[in-house]
Formats: structure tokens, C-alpha cells, sequence
């Protein structure tokens, strides 16, 4: 009787649309709210309107980036990148700080904002292999990073093997070797070529961005800022010197991060202890089951993410996974040539939810 009620409802929020009445999607939200009592109508109502909001494709800027600037390694990129965000977003302004310079992207009011939203721009070098990971499964994950380190160590003892049989000083010898082991390792891992496959890691959480702040109006806009962190692949430095240059403004302001949104349909949201004791309700709320995407609500402090949010004292991490029945939620294929998945109805989820979100606060 429910599912009946709430189908005549959207026939009548179709004609009404088509009358003009409803132009924003701002007033869609109004009629949302209405018609949704419970979690049954909002679930419904949220599968719905993804299509009906979100499914009419990317915009021209999206589309230049996924064609063209998924490189953003070095200062030239960057810099390339910065311009053609500056071209669709005039406000857009660039802070750049910290001993290794980071130029975070800006687009809203930081003070102002009721939350900001962040994914990082700077892309990694091109890998042998994959830098997996799996959230849940601890013991997978040291696994997997002891198998990446034999090789390394395999070099280092070749090294170690080398210069004992030219000389006795083995101490100087092993430190020598461990040398160049890091320094292989640094190269391999951080200072390599760049990887122009960029699609999940991150151009997935900038494209959402971007999109995000294209459909949303101005007083939409106005709640939020959306940050682009620079150097991320370098250790989170862009976030950190963000943070630490609005630390009286981030100690209590709300932060989400997107970073690597685009390749799976389970959708991992971490939250710290602050968010959940804030704000957890609301997520609940905003962040629902489809038929494409899962939701996946988990502790901060038992979930294992290694991004920007970790940098802010209230934060969320939103990432998409795949599922195993051994290995539970994981992501693979980024920093490699296979990371090209870039699914759009993951961009629209997000869009989504995060519209419902903004209009919440």
C-alpha cells in the first residue's frame, strides 16, 4: 500500500515539474521532505530521484579533465589544471604554504561554510603494482605490503651481496645497501614517472566536486567550501598545511573527503568519533541503499583509510570497494595503468547524497 501511495506521489511531483513549478532542485528537496515520513519512503524516493536529478551527464569541465588533465604530477600539470578550473569557477582561489609547497584549491568561504568538502588533486607515479587495500581486513593489508617489500629487499641484498665480495666493511656495506633500497623505493613509489591513469585516484573525487558545486544553487553553494588538496601522494601535506592555516575555523567545522569514488558499488564512509556523535543521524539520513550503490558505515578508529580526512579533527572519508567474501571491501588497480574505471553512477550517488546533506544543514 506504501509503494502505491508513494508512486502516485511521484506522478504527482512529475506533472507539477512539468508545469514549471518546480525548477530547483532545492524546491525538489522541499517536496522530498515531505513525502518521506520514513526510512521505506526515503530509500524509494532516493533510488528515484538519483536518475531523475543526476543521470543527465557530466558536465563540459568533468569531461575536459577525464580527456585531458588526468595528470597532475608535477608543478606544469598542477599549474594546467589550476587554469582550466579557474576558466569555470572565476572564484576560485589558490593557498599556497608549507616548507614543500602545497597549492590547495579554494572555491567558497572557509569561515562561512557549514562544511567543507575535499578530495586531493595531485596524482601519483606509475607502479608495477597496485597499491591495495582493504579497510576491514588489517592482516590482509600487512600481507599484501610484505609481498610489495620483497622485491625492495631482493635489490638490497643483491646490493649487500655486491659489495661484500669487493670489500670486508659489512657494516658500511649493509647501510650503503639500505640506501639504495629507499632510494629505489622512494623513486618507484613517489618521484616516478607520472601514471596518466588517473581515473578512480583522484579524478573521481575532484570530477564529483566539480560537479557537485555545477548543479547546486547559490544558496547552496553558500553553505559549502570545496577544497582540492595538493600533494596528498606525498603524505597528506596538502591537507596538512590546509588544516594548520584554518585551525580555529576546521577544530569544530565539519570535513568530507572524497578519494577514490569511482570504481565499485559498495561505498565505504568512515566517521570519527566527533562526526558520530554530531552529525551521525544526518548521515544516516543522506547516505542510503540503492539498487546500484551499498553503503558501508563504519568507525574511523577500527577502518583503516590512509587520506586526507585523517588530518582534521571532525571529519568523514567517502570511498568506493569492491567486495570479496575472503577479503571483505577492497580497492585495486590504482597507481597502475589499469586504474581507468571511472563509473558516473557512483559521481551521481555522491551528487546525491551529498545535495540531501547540504540542504540539511
Amino acid at each position: 500500500m506504501r509503494e502505491i501511495l508513494y508512486k502516485g506521489a511521484l506522478l504527482c511531483y512529475d506533472v507539477v515539474k512539468s508545469c514549471g513549478v518546480l525548477r530547483s532542485r532545492s524546491a525538489v528537496f522541499v517536496f522530498e521532505r515531505e513525502c518521506t515520513e520514513d526510512r521505506l519512503w526515503r530509500e524509494l524516493l532516493c533510488q528515484t530521484m538519483t536518475d531523475k536529478e543526476w543521470g543527465i551527464g557530466m558536465t563540459e569541465l568533468s569531461k575536459r579533465i577525464l580527456a585531458e588533465y588526468q595528470m597532475r604530477k608535477t608543478k606544469a600539470q598542477k599549474q594546467r589544471f589550476m587554469d582550466l578550473v579557474k576558466e569555470y569557477f572565476p572564484e576560485m582561489q589558490v593557498e599556497e604554504s608549507g616548507l614543500i609547497r602545497s597549492r590547495n584549491i579554494i572555491i567558497g568561504d572557509v569561515d562561512q561554510a557549514k562544511v567543507v568538502l575535499g578530495a586531493h588533486y595531485d596524482t601519483c607515479a606509475k607502479m608495477p603494482f597496485p597499491n591495495m587495500i582493504a579497510p576491514r581486513n588489517i592482516l590482509f593489508t600487512v600481507v599484501y605490503s610484505l609481498l610489495v617489500a620483497v622485491p625492495f629487499l631482493l635489490l638490497m641484498m643483491l646490493c649487500l651481496a655486491f659489495l661484500n665480495s669487493r670489500n670486508n666493511m659489512f657494516l658500511l656495506n649493509y647501510w650503503i645497501s639500505f640506501a639504495v633500497m629507499m632510494a629505489v623505493m622512494l623513486y618507484v613509489m613517489m618521484l616516478g614517472k607520472p601514471n596518466e591513469y588517473t581515473a578512480n585516484d583522484n579524478t573521481s573525487g575532484v570530477v564529483t566536486l566539480l560537479e557537485l558545486l555545477a548543479g547546486l544553487d547559490q544558496e547552496q553553494r553558500s553553505k559549502i567550501c570545496v577544497v582540492l588538496f595538493d600533494n596528498e601522494e606525498n603524505g597528506l601535506l596538502g591537507s596538512a598545511q590546509f588544516n594548520k592555516n584554518h585551525k580555529e575555523t576546521m577544530k569544530d567545522k565539519l570535513l568530507i573527503n572524497l578519494d577514490c569514488v569511482s570504481d565499485g558499488d559498495h561505498m565505504l564512509l568512515l566517521r570519527n568519533k566527533p562526526v558520530m556523535e554530531r552529525y551521525d543521524d544526518l548521515l544516516r539520513m543522506c547516505f542510503l541503499n540503492t539498487e546500484e550503490m551499498t553503503i558501508h558505515i563504519e568507525k574511523a578508529s577500527t577502518t583503516h583509510y590512509p587520506s586526507d580526512q585523517k588530518n582534521f579533527p571532525v571529519h568523514v572519508a567517502l570511498s568506493s570497494m569492491k567486495k570479496h567474501k575472503m577479503i571483505g571491501l577492497y580497492m585495486d588497480r590504482i597507481h597502475t595503468k589499469r586504474d581507468v574505471i571511472f563509473e558516473e553512477k557512483n559521481i551521481r550517488y555522491l551528487c546525491h547524497s551529498l545535495e540531501r546533506l547540504v540542504n540539511e544543514l
